[in-house]
């Protein structure tokens, strides 16, 4: 993109666009995230949960989240986000409001079902929203502001939750924690655009400069049939298994790190809250510096390979060290926390520079549900293992193994595509 170009993009975008996106995918992480507080912090023992069946009821959120992520993202591309999203807002609100409510492990299970397909259409969505308003060289941005929404949600949130437990109990945390996505649900019908023809707050100049821009960076792009073809391509299996194995150690880490350092620590749940949420404090700025690297050099498959890479590197040093030198293997989590997050801007920027947009839609909804059924294998593995050994030695293994795969994975895999030749020429010119 030249920078004559660069020039008629309207840098509004960001304080409109950026906002919405950021808000929405941050309530659905506190809806989902909040269940490791409420596990290590008596549901459990309330409703008489086994470690093994807690680990499913944790798991099954990410069951149906993989359910519903490729219609959902052909959806938003096809016809619009606005509708499905504002319903999607109230009913997973509710739902995390209804899990305070809960007094049957039946019940439970459902609710947890339910409230991951409520959810399942947000990340895919949010995404295809992103890559009809920003460019190439805007892209890793744009994902990274979305995706801060994650640890900068698990931050505040462990901390509130950990409060909100001691004063309220679980169940007052879930039932406070679900309020504010039913509330949200009205902005966003308000103030959503869906594509800049969409938009009253850009001129007929604007909109164009937009729209030419990102048609632009189409025309190198080899083009592909159908849907069924995009599934079958290596390029985007091989994205899909690098998101699998990437969140099983995510996720893993996710749901059950309160419970891991409450059992390593010894400590109370507001002192928990703390020590989680340190991992998710990093991880905000290592995000900004990446993307903003990843952008300004085109780089996307070495942020990915560096930053995971060092994940699993901490996760290994962190289970090796163990619990008897407990603040150095805290820290090594900590890094290991904020380095897993920090690729997630520069990896997705990377699939719309590589597939064309007739399919884009399906394929980057189909390598986020890969990563949704990684998810769940982690969530629920994680749990199972310290369960089932009394200790988190295991687990950490297996999220630790996990990423070493998918850092191979991405050693494997090209990232670059004609697009981005012709688009690094193109900018050079």
């Amino acid at each position: 993109m030249n920078q004559t170009i660069a020039g008629l993009l309207p840098t509004k975008r960001w304080s409109r666009l950026i906002p919405i996106a950021f808000i929405t995918y941050s309530l659905a992480y506190l809806d989902r995230a909040n269940y490791g507080f409420g596990a290590a912090a008596g549901l459990a023992e309330d409703l008489n949960i086994t470690p093994a069946i807690s680990s499913l009821l944790g798991a099954l959120f990410f069951l149906g989240y993989f359910c519903f992520q490729v219609p959902g993202g052909i959806y938003a591309e096809k016809h619009s986000a606005k509708r499905m999203i504002f319903w999607s807002l109230i009913l997973w609100g509710a739902l995390a409001t209804a899990t305070g409510m809960v007094h049957s492990i039946a019940l439970l299970a459902v609710i947890r079902f339910l409230l991951g397909v409520a959810e399942s259409v947000v990340m895919p969505a949010m995404l295809i929203f992103l890559s009809h308003w920003f460019t190439r060289q805007e892209r890793s941005r744009a994902n990274t502001f979305l995706f801060l929404g994650n640890p900068i949600t698990v931050l505040w949130m462990s901390i509130l939750s950990g409060y909100l437990v001691n004063s309220f109990g679980w169940r007052g945390m879930f039932i406070i924690e679900g309020v504010p996505a039913i509330l949200w649900a009205f902005i966003w019908w308000m103030v959503y655009a869906d594509r800049p023809k969409d938009a009253a707050w850009l001129s007929e100049r604007e909109k164009r400069a937009v729209e030419n821009a990102l048609a632009a960076e189409q025309q190198a792009i080899a083009p592909v049939k159908n849907y069924r073809e995009a599934f079958r391509s290596p390029k985007v299996l091989s994205l899909a298994f690098i998101h699998f194995f990437w969140n099983i150690g995510m996720y893993g880490f996710i749901m059950w790190l309160p419970s891991i350092l409450k059992t390593a620590s010894g400590m109370g749940i507001v002192a928990t809250g703390w020590l989680s949420a340190a991992p998710y404090l990093l991880a905000v700025p290592l995000m900004l510096g990446a993307s903003w690297i990843s952008d300004k050099f085109q780089q996307r498959k070495a942020i990915v390979v560096t930053f995971l890479g060092l994940g699993a590197a901490c996760f290994i040093a962190s289970f090796t060290l163990g619990a008897s030198h407990f603040w150095i293997s805290w820290t090594l989590l900590v890094i290991a926390g904020g380095a897993m997050y920090t690729p997630y801007g520069p990896f997705f920027a990377a699939i719309p520079e590589m597939i064309p947009r007739n399919v884009v839609a399906g394929a980057m909804s189909f390598v986020v549900c890969f990563g949704a059924l990684g998810s769940f294998v982690g969530a629920w593995i994680v749990g199972y293992l310290n369960g089932l050994t009394g200790s988190p030695a295991a687990s950490y293994v297996f999220m630790g193994g996990s990423l070493v795969i998918a850092v191979l994975l991405t050693i494997l895999t090209r990232f670059s595509s004609t697009s981005a030749a012709s688009t690094r020429t193109a900018s050079a010119s």
